[in-house]
């Protein structure tokens, strides 16, 4: 019998509708429940051949517990390992290197030293920086946001050089961005699952939080969707993630990625809204089945994407044609 687990928090919606949703289907082979932990021990099978996290970013337990799963051969969702490497601004340099559109981004040390840190440790930091070349490639309205983590925490509108030093002051060892502003006319919130399924909501972020998915917008046109389509997937295949939501604002006709380093999305039915979470936990059920089918045990199970696995390819032609070739032993010469 394949055993899927969910790992979650105070989350409810979500978790027990996916549970549920799956031991509805009659697969005699599988079944669902909520992951229970007791006692981890090193490099032993924690009995789940599929874990969906929903709760890790903010466990530090929990993220141990799941790569020592990963290890013994549990198709965890999401790579546990790529999502404690991953960021936000790495994830607009790789946008920039795919071709799709980010905001203008720059990261700023943070405004106070890191703990058990000198005024040595920074000796090749430039200081201060050249805030008026960084000022004059961003523009004015810009955002400040962490360069890791999710959700709205620590996340400042600016208006001028005053007001960005004053919340700057604020974000004490937090690494943040600074981010020009896109005025869009049109913006989706995209959920991405098993870098195939696709569901792209019109979203608006102004909006109080119950009600951004409220849009009172015509719909938008087969050709932009067709376009958001595309970038979500390309995104989401280079970045490996099975679970993503990926945001778009659209300015001038452009869909620009604004943030898509979303690995424990949103999924309440009270912020999304009943069609939109039907679709998730449909198409859950359906990703976290279909790698249950496909799970090998004591293999391993996890995803990575192609920024990585075509960074190993690369690695492993080059080391095989800088090996140097084996010389066929020669015959012992025989005696005359």
């Amino acid at each position: 019998m394949k055993k899927i687990g969910v790992l979650h928090g105070m989350e409810r919606s979500f978790p027990e509708a996916f549970v549920e949703r799956i031991n509805k289907m009659g697969l005699k082979d599988i079944s669902a429940e909520p992951v229970k932990v007791d006692v981890v021990e090193q490099g032993a099978p924690c009995g789940y051949d599929v874990i969906i996290d929903r709760i890790s970013q903010d466990v530090p337990f929990y993220r141990a517990y799941l790569k020592n799963a990963a290890s013994t051969g549990t198709a965890v969702i999401n790579n546990p390992f790529w999502w404690s490497a991953d960021e936000k601004f790495f994830n607009n340099a790789l946008a920039v290197k795919l071709g799709v559109p980010v905001p203008k981004t720059v990261i700023l040390p943070s405004h106070e030293r890191p703990t058990d840190t000198s005024d040595a440790s920074f000796s090749n930091l430039k200081f201060p920086l050249s805030w008026e070349q960084v000022f004059a490639y961003i523009g004015w309205p810009a955002y400040m946001k962490p360069h890791a983590g999710g959700g709205w925490k620590s996340v400042y509108k600016l208006r001028g050089p005053d007001e960005f030093f004053e919340a700057y002051r604020q974000t004490a060892q937090l690494v943040m961005m600074l981010q020009e502003e896109i005025v869009f006319e049109d913006y989706f919130r995209c959920y991405c699952l098993g870098r195939k399924y696709v569901r792209i909501m019109q979203y608006e972020p102004r909006n109080p939080h119950h009600l951004r998915y409220a849009v009172n917008k015509g719909p938008a046109s087969e050709k932009m969707l067709k376009k958001v389509h595309d970038y979500v997937l390309l995104l989401n295949e280079a970045l490996g993630y099975d679970f993503n939501t990926v945001e778009m604002a659209v300015r001038d006709g452009i869909p620009y990625a604004i943030d898509f380093c979303n690995p424990a999305p949103d999924a309440e039915v009270t912020s999304v809204g009943q069609e939109n979470f039907e679709w998730v936990v449909e198409h859950a059920a359906k990703m976290a089945v279909e790698r249950a089918r496909m799970h090998q045990p004591g293999k391993d199970n996890l995803t990575w994407g192609t920024y990585v696995s075509d960074g190993v390819s690369r690695f492993l032609s080059s080391a095989t044609q800088a090996a140097p070739a084996t010389k066929a032993a020669k015959a012992p010469a025989k005696k005359k």
